[in-house]
């Protein structure tokens, strides 16, 4: 059953292999935050391909869709503690508001279930429920520029 057969079952399967394989090194360092090498990446496709896990056209389409450090941290999550991490320079030194710490809650609750997060979701429900132009309209514009570097700077660690 491929990635391109039936995407859900395909999505389930994964998951299931992931959630026994959580010891994987790899695998941890994505729930980490940790950066991958391109060295890691090959050997978690050879280990999806060698249990079955994946086709070498599974594979062929998780790497148009972002390569396989991205999609596993995608099915996989972060762990809380790196999300709240990857987030702490943004919080640390500043007073912030109420809403202010909410929306960074938010974002590391996006980042522990999902992985990663597009910066447009930022201006999307729930985040513009803060305010109707989103993060635009809670922080400063420095601020909206270092958060949004900050969320790519994790979708970028998940890949070589």
């Amino acid at each position: 059953m491929g990635y391109g057969t039936d995407k859900s079952r395909f999505l389930l399967k994964v998951r299931h292999f992931l959630t026994q394989h959580l010891d994987h090194i790899a695998i941890q360092k994505l729930r980490r935050n940790e950066q991958l090498t391109p060295m890691e990446l090959t050997e978690l496709e050879r280990f999806f391909r060698d249990q079955g896990v994946a086709s070498d056209e599974d594979l062929d389409r998780i790497r148009g869709e972002g390569g396989i450090g991205v999609f596993i941290r995608s099915l996989a999550g972060l762990e809380r503690e790196a999300a709240k991490a990857a987030l702490a320079g943004f919080m640390e030194g500043r007073t912030r508001t109420a809403n202010q710490i909410e929306f960074v809650n938010l974002t590391v609750d996006h980042l522990t279930e999902r992985g990663a997060m597009d910066p447009r979701r930022l201006y999307e429900s729930p985040f513009t429920d803060f305010d109707g132009q989103g993060v635009g309209g809670v922080f400063s514009l420095e601020d909206e520029k270092l958060l949004v570097q900050l969320l790519r700077d994790v979708e970028h660690r998940a890949a070589a």
